[in-house]
């Protein structure tokens, strides 16, 4: 079955493209008054909001969510940890940085969650980042380093964590031992109520050689971006590397869309957004790649450049033709969210995965 997930927002939501307008979650301006308004002081939170996002991701059918790592927005651990007490089914990726502590720290962290929740966490691990973030975090680490030590970080996750139950606790650990460039470990691994669980599945993205071999020998998946050329040939790569190490590592996309009953009407929503944003008198459709392609995503607040445009049966047939590429696993966005979730669950989502996501004939007529 095909994987649809959703991107969390990180920096608020709305209806409008300008980011002073996304005043939904705590950010932006201030909200539009209302005729009748509750004066008692803290009814609803910045969370509330996204903590809505995140039910409507689940309640719409999608398999979970990722909560990106985002330097000047909300924290990923947290949105993730709380994403994963308020829904019951939803698998909750957590993206972040090598630099966020030592994989021992991070694993345990990982351990409690999967308890928590039932084994219901992945991590996206975030090798490449902005040079100017690295300084503000006090990262040194540059350049092709950054994949050894994202190597040496998973590697010793994996180590110190046993998915078998370990019985015993306090500090002594299983045995693993690790001596690194970057990182060290004398007799470790988890016991008692932090083994018997199961590992995060690890998602990696990037387009370059050591993005794409280091997903190859820790990776389980890989989300790649949409480029002008496509992703077939890096698919391709991506397999041919992961076969060599007798590894099966899936192909994903990240995917913001823009889908509707009609094809005008989908693209009369991008043209009303692009100009909020622009008004030099060019019209979205100067991005527009053909077969609904559309390179003005960033230009809307998106991370992702390129995206889909359509109506849901041109977009269902794009997201069917990725599939046949191999990918099966899709990261969609779309703003704002908790109405565009609604959308692609009702209207999407069957189109795409017909087997996956209908009832079959004796189940819908029993």
């Amino acid at each position: 079955m095909t994987e649809f997930l959703w991107r969390l927002p990180s920096q608020g939501d709305g209806r409008h493209a300008s980011p002073g307008s996304r005043n939904r979650g705590g950010f932006g301006g201030p909200q539009v008054p209302t005729v009748a308004t509750d004066v008692r002081p803290g009814n609803f939170g910045p969370f509330d909001d996204l903590a809505q996002v995140v039910l409507a991701a689940e309640l719409s059918g999608l398999d979970g969510v990722l909560a990106p790592y985002d330097p000047l927005g909300e924290e990923s651990w947290i949105v993730g940890g709380g994403a994963l007490r308020d829904t019951r089914h939803s698998r909750v990726i957590v993206e972040f940085h090598p630099s966020f502590g030592t994989p021992v720290y991070a694993a345990k962290v990982s351990a409690t969650l999967q308890r928590l929740s039932g084994g219901r966490l992945s991590w996206r691990l975030r090798v490449e980042t902005d040079e100017a973030d690295a300084r503000a975090r006090g990262d040194r680490v540059t350049g092709v380093d950054r994949y050894t030590r994202a190597a040496e970080f998973l590697t010793v996750a994996r180590g110190v964590w046993n998915e078998t139950p370990v019985a015993g606790a306090g500090f002594n650990g299983t045995g693993f031992e690790f001596d690194g460039e970057y990182f060290d470990v004398i007799d470790g691994g988890f016991r008692g109520i932090l083994s018997g669980l199961p590992f995060p599945t690890v998602y990696l993205s990037g387009d370059s050689e050591q993005a794409l071999e280091l997903s190859a020998r820790h990776g389980d998946v890989h989300l790649f971006t949409e480029t002008v050329d496509g992703i077939a040939a890096s698919v391709r790569d991506l397999r041919s590397r992961s076969r060599a190490l007798g590894r099966t590592v899936r192909a994903g996309l990240e995917l913001p869309i823009i889908a509707r009953e009609t094809e005008e009407e989908a693209w009369a929503r991008a043209e009303r957004q692009w100009h909020e944003v622009h008004d030099d008198g060019v019209g979205a459709r100067s991005l527009d790649l053909g077969g609904g392609r559309w390179a003005g995503f960033t230009e809307l607040g998106y991370d992702q450049p390129i995206g889909l445009v359509g109506s849901y049966e041109q977009v269902a047939q794009r997201l069917s033709e990725y599939v046949d590429a191999g990918v099966d696993s899709f990261v969609l966005d779309g703003s704002p969210h908790i109405e565009e979730l609604h959308r692609t669950g009702e209207h999407l989502l069957h189109l795409v995965d017909p087997a996956g996501r209908t009832l079959a004939g004796q189940e819908a007529t029993a």
